[in-house]
């Protein structure tokens, strides 16, 4: 069980206007608009460098990672709680900041990691499935784990691994339900069958044609034979035209 880790000291300054054109042109000198609140102080518009931003979402401890953010001369323990990416170029647009009391318990998710190799895969032909990627977790600030990881090095065809046995002490206490399955192997007859059901079911999901479309074919239908009978009138008429 990892746990995360402050980063450096990250520099914010206070900024002056909420508006969309007021954002544009603070980042184009390379800083982003972002938001301090928390710890029964009232919320204040700063910048921060986006650089730094990104390296504290990227870290093993991601959005979870406590650090110092220094304003005004004075010093604070934040935590990014919200983010914004642009999203055809994928640049950072804006972070809301959390003051965080070091004293006082936090809820946070934390990503789950399978480790090891599950014999139900190896030995007995199964397929791995994880079915929870992240749990919810209290603790206190300091205690907040960069990831869990779950052991599936026992796991069997059959076994379940549950948020019960996810490794824990007595600092966390589980938000998340300790009944609900994280990971279980599958047989692989299961996936290899689901394809054919899907196929029938797309199947009979694929919409009738619609009755426009119908409505042309019959009328094309009738126009066709409606020219046939009109050619072999001809024809009959002609050859009574001859023989008299």
């Amino acid at each position: 069980m990892a746990t995360a880790t402050a980063e450096k000291n990250v520099e914010a300054k206070p900024r002056q206007g909420g508006g969309k054109n007021d954002a544009r042109r603070l980042r184009k000198t390379g800083m982003i608009p972002a938001v301090v609140y928390g710890a029964g102080q009232s919320s204040q518009p700063v910048t921060v460098d986006p650089k730094q931003m990104n390296r504290i979402l990227h870290s093993e401890s991601g959005h979870n990672s406590i650090f110092d953010l220094s304003l005004d001369g004075q010093s604070a323990k934040v935590m990014i709680v919200d983010w914004q990416y642009e999203p055809i170029k994928g640049a950072l647009l804006h972070v809301d900041l959390k003051r965080i009391a070091m004293d006082k318990v936090l809820q946070v998710s934390v990503p789950i990691v399978l480790k090891g190799e599950a014999p139900g895969v190896k030995v007995q032909g199964g397929i791995l499935e994880q079915i929870l990627r992240e749990v919810e977790i209290e603790c206190l600030p300091a205690d907040i784990p960069g990831r869990i990881d779950g052991d599936v090095s026992q796991l069997m065809f059959g076994q379940v691994i549950r948020v019960s046995d996810l490794p824990h002490n007595d600092k966390i206490k589980f938000v998340t339900d300790e009944g609900q399955p994280v990971a279980h192997v599958v047989a692989v007859k299961e996936v290899v069958e689901a394809a054919p059901a899907e196929a029938a079911a797309e199947g009979a999901a694929t919409p009738a044609e619609p009755e426009v479309i119908k409505k042309g074919k019959q009328e094309a239908e009738g126009e066709a034979a409606e020219g046939g009978e009109k050619a072999e009138k001809a024809e009959k008429a002609e050859k009574s035209e001859k023989k008299k």
